[in-house]
C-alpha cells in the first residue's frame, strides 16, 4: 500500500480565543490534533476508528467532522474535548487552489473548503468552556504522503472587515527539480484575489519575520514576530512522525495593495503561522 495521509484543519476564532481541530488519518493510525493559544495535543486512534464519506464527513472515534461543523467527544488521558460547533455561510474558492498542479504527482495537495464562515456553539476543553457566537471560521485540508521539506504557512480572519487571508510558500520536488511554490488567497467581502505560481507570482521576500509576494498589480506583505509555537505532528511518508511547530495566535501586519489601492491594511491581526526550515 502506498504511503498516504489526509487531514482537515478546522479553525474557529472569537476575539483572542482560537481553537483549531485537525482530524485525519495516516498510514497506520487515525488522529485528532487540538491547538489553542495555550498549547497543543495529539491523540492517536486505531485506523479502524476512522471513517470517511467523500469530502462530506470524517469520523474519528466518537467525533464527527464535516464542512457544516463538528460534534466532539474525546475523552483520553490529558485531553477531554466535548461539544458541538455549527458552521454557516461557507465561502469556498471558485476553483481548486492547486490549479494545474492538482493533476500532477505531488508530495501533498491542498484544498480550501472555506475562506471564512460563521461559527456558533460551545466546547469544553480540559475543564475550560469555549463559547463561539457569530465567530469566524476557516477550513482547509491536505492529502498525500508528506509535508514539504520546508514551508511557510500563514492564515488569518482577524480583520476589521469581512476578510480572510491564506498564504503558503513551499519547497516543491517535481520531475527531479526543486522550486519554491506559492499559493495564496486574499478574500475580501466575497471577492477572491488569488496568488499562485501557476499565475506568475513572484516571491519578493521570505524570511522568519516577513513574506511579500507580487503578481501583476497585486502585492501582499505580511510582517510577523519571531515565534516558537506549539509542537504538532506532520506526515512523512504517510506516518505522523515529523514534529513541526505552529503559532496559532500571533500578532501580524497584513497589507494588500491592488492597482495602486490599499484594500487591506491591518497592523495587529491575530494570525496562525507555521514556519518549517528545510
Amino acid at each position: 500500500m502506498r504511503p498516504y495521509y489526509e487531514g482537515w484543519y478546522m479553525k474557529q476564532q472569537q476575539g483572542g480565543d482560537i481553537l483549531a481541530v485537525i482530524p485525519g488519518r495516516a498510514q497506520d493510525e487515525a488522529f485528532i490534533q487540538v491547538v489553542t493559544a495555550d498549547g497543543a495535543h495529539y491523540l492517536p486512534f486505531p485506523l479502524e476508528d476512522f471513517r470517511q464519506t467523500g469530502t462530506r464527513s470524517m469520523r474519528v472515534g466518537r467525533s464527527l467532522f464535516s464542512p457544516i461543523g463538528m460534534m466532539l467527544d474525546v475523552q483520553a488521558p490529558g485531553l477531554e474535548l466535548v461539544g458541538r460547533l455549527r458552521y454557516r455561510e461557507l465561502t469556498p474558492l471558485r476553483s481548486d487552489i492547486m490549479g494545474p498542479f492538482a493533476y500532477l504527482p505531488m508530495e501533498t495537495k491542498h484544498t480550501v473548503f472555506s475562506m471564512r464562515h460563521r461559527v456558533d456553539g460551545e466546547v469544553e476543553l480540559n475543564g475550560r468552556t469555549l463559547r463561539f457566537e457569530n465567530a469566524k471560521g476557516y477550513m482547509e485540508g491536505d492529502r498525500g504522503h508528506s509535508f514539504p521539506r520546508g514551508y511557510t504557512w500563514i492564515q488569518s480572519t482577524d480583520f476589521g472587515c469581512a476578510a480572510s487571508v491564506m498564504l503558503a510558500l513551499a519547497e516543491i520536488p517535481l520531475a527531479g527539480l526543486r522550486f519554491t511554490g506559492c499559493i495564496g488567497v486574499v478574500w475580501i467581502a466575497g471577492v477572491e484575489h488569488r496568488f499562485a505560481t501557476y499565475r506568475g507570482v513572484r516571491i519578493r521576500e521570505a524570511s522568519d519575520t516577513a513574506v511579500e509576494v507580487r503578481q501583476g498589480d497585486m502585492t501582499l506583505r505580511v510582517e510577523l514576530p519571531e515565534a516558537g509555537g506549539h509542537r504538532l505532528q506532520a506526515p512523512a511518508q504517510g506516518s505522523m512522525a515529523r514534529p513541526i511547530r505552529e503559532s496559532p495566535a500571533v500578532p501580524a501586519r497584513f497589507r494588500f495593495v491592488k492597482g495602486g489601492r490599499t484594500l487591506l491594511d491591518s497592523p495587529d491581526a491575530c494570525t496562525s503561522f507555521e514556519l518549517v526550515a528545510p
